[in-house]
């Protein structure tokens, strides 16, 4: 087995991990604490980063990169115009996972950042629909967004 891809898999593996346990305290607390997301932001620049080195490719760094300050913009953008709808939070998180489907690619990027969107739409149908729910209601959004990097990084 090549060691570039068993070392991938266990970033990977590592991200799914913090994923989990992001979603968790997401879905309880509506946070998602910076003790977790801003060393894993970290933590993921660097492999990738060791990544563009070992292999002499700079372009997924690059696009990574670019990822994260897109999505990361957009989430910031979201977070200025509804402070009451996307926390701080998932700006951060925004940019761990723009970072991550940057670098896998732009098909990964938009299936990624979209399916965040369209899951928690979902979600926030089905929870109006069973009564379970209000237009006030706030749902966390963390869970949809790993769902949809997850989604991305698989389909992409």
């Amino acid at each position: 087995m090549d060691l570039r891809l068993a070392l991938l898999g266990l970033v990977h593996g590592g991200l799914l991990a913090v994923g989990i346990l992001l979603t968790a305290i997401d879905a309880r607390t509506h946070r998602l604490p910076n003790r977790i997301v801003l060393p894993t932001l970290s933590l993921l620049l660097l492999v990738l980063a060791a990544d563009a080195v070992v292999t002499g490719e700079a372009a997924p760094l690059g696009r990574g990169v670019l990822g994260a300050l897109a999505l990361g913009g957009f989430y910031a953008v979201l977070r200025m115009l509804s402070r009451a709808g996307m926390g701080g939070g998932d700006v951060k998180l925004a940019l761990v996972i723009g970072l991550l489907l940057g670098w896998h690619g732009w098909g990964a990027f938009a299936l990624g950042a979209s399916s965040a969107f369209v899951l928690g739409a979902a979600y926030a149908l089905v929870l109006l629909a069973a009564g379970r729910a209000d237009r006030h209601t706030r749902i966390a959004f963390g869970p949809w967004m790993i769902a949809g990097a997850i989604l991305g990084v698989v389909g992409g």
